[in-house]
């Protein structure tokens, strides 16, 4: 199939997908919730989707097609949207293995001084450029594993030097690595040990607001005993909020504190980590649309066996995401598929459900539904193909990397 783009409403054909799942049904009373079509194909134009069908129907209307790219009878669907990372810092926290498996938790860990702190010190102590070089191999890792759009925080300086260094190496990941990238301020991760708790709320919630709000397009807070206590993250959400910032939480991690429903009040796009959440939080979260984020990793790596109850939140009509929240000290998985496998085993989402929630439902947690995480007309060509005929054997074959092109605008990365 040869011919002159000029002449082809299309510049690249996928054919032949066992299953091409255009996640178009997604929120819609459907028994068809993938939006799978068999034997599909996808066209694409200048990086965007034009027009998916049957293949024989997509090769007919385009049989001149410049590039054309052969499924050969496997799965197609759109590229993984991880809505929540921590790409971006120095080091890393093996050592705190032993400490875990010697019985040490999460927080007796963050109180002692490693955990979150640890990280800070060596990232305060990394250049920029190193920041960099190592976000690239980590962008790489995940584009290999089928992701396409990465949120990253910062929240590893809890400084203005390096919270701004770390936004400025996340924004340069994305202009000059293929996967997009999102970026949100984090400085409400924890406390620093050279600053006051007082005089480091008042910095959060005045001055830095106003020098990373051209930096990052979210800000996000840590609810939690050791962290943020829900009154601070009440008056810091305010205070982001009037300054354009949207807002993100991770809430409900270790405790229940009521931070999700603050979010959903306030008008929060996301609510992410929820183990441990009540009946009347979840409603808030519904009634103001606010997206559930399972990041189920963490409870994997950090040996719990409490995870986020998904029935709970989908029969409230709560969109439920996905995302690896990739860090150093409670989960080093770039897999996006693992975390579709922990879903489905540990959240009680079915397979259907957890393909949506790492796709179109992840998008909608940074405010990207219109442009990715589906493959209908008008979105973004971001598309994977993976090695297997059928959806099902994502979680079956699990811990194993099942991705055999990642395609962003319409190009095999």
């Amino acid at each position: 199939m040869t011919g002159n783009i000029s002449d082809c409403p299309a510049d690249t054909l996928i054919i032949n997908a066992s299953q091409l799942l255009t996640l178009e049904s997604e929120g819609k009373v459907s028994d068809n919730p993938l939006g799978i079509i068999r034997d599909g194909a996808v066209a694409v134009k200048e990086g965007i989707i034009i027009d998916t069908g049957e293949s024989r129907v997509i090769m007919k209307k385009y049989p001149d097609c410049p590039e054309v790219i052969d499924a050969d009878n496997s799965l197609v669907m759109p590229g993984f949207v991880d809505c929540h990372t921590h790409l971006v810092f120095a080091g890393n926290r093996s050592s705190e293995m032993e400490m875990r498996l010697q019985g040490a938790d999460y927080l007796d860990i963050l109180k002692s001084g490693g955990g979150i702190l640890s990280t800070v010190k060596k990232t305060r102590e990394a250049s920029g450029e190193d920041l960099y070089l190592s976000g690239i191999k980590r962008l790489d890792r995940m584009a290999y594993n089928g992701t396409t759009t990465v949120e990253i925080k910062s929240g590893y300086g809890l400084n203005e030097e390096t919270e701004l260094k770390m936004l400025r190496v996340a924004s340069r990941l994305g202009r000059e690595h293929p996967l997009d990238v999102v970026t949100t301020y984090l400085g409400a991760h924890t406390f620093p040990e050279d600053m006051d708790r007082k005089e480091y709320i008042k910095w959060l919630s005045g001055v830095s607001l106003k020098l990373f709000k051209t930096e990052a397009e979210f800000f996000d807070i840590f609810c939690e005993d050791g962290a943020f206590s829900p009154e601070e993250t009440k008056k810091l959400l305010v205070a982001a909020k009037k300054e354009g910032f949207k807002l993100k939480v991770h809430g409900g991690q270790f405790n229940d504190l009521g931070s999700p429903g603050i979010a959903a009040v306030l008008g929060a796009v996301s609510v992410d980590h929820l183990e441990n959440i009540s009946n009347a939080d979840m409603d808030l979260m519904a009634g103001a649309g606010t997206v559930a984020v399972f990041l189920p990793g963490v409870p994997f790596f950090l040996q719990s066996d409490k995870y986020p109850d998904g029935k709970s939140f989908i029969k409230r009509g709560i969109p439920v995401a996905l995302a690896t929240d990739f860090n150093p000290g409670s989960c080093p998985s770039y897999s996006m598929q693992m975390m579709i496998t922990l879903a489905v085993f540990n959240c009680g989402l079915s397979i259907p459900e957890a393909l949506a929630a790492a796709t179109i439902n992840s998008a909608k947690a940074i405010n990207r539904e219109e442009e990715i995480g589906s493959l209908g007309q008008g979105k973004t060509a971001d598309i994977i193909i993976l090695d297997i005929e059928s959806p099902e054997e994502i979680p079956y074959y699990f811990g194993t990397n099942l991705v055999r092109k990642t395609m962003k605008c319409g190009r095999v990365i």
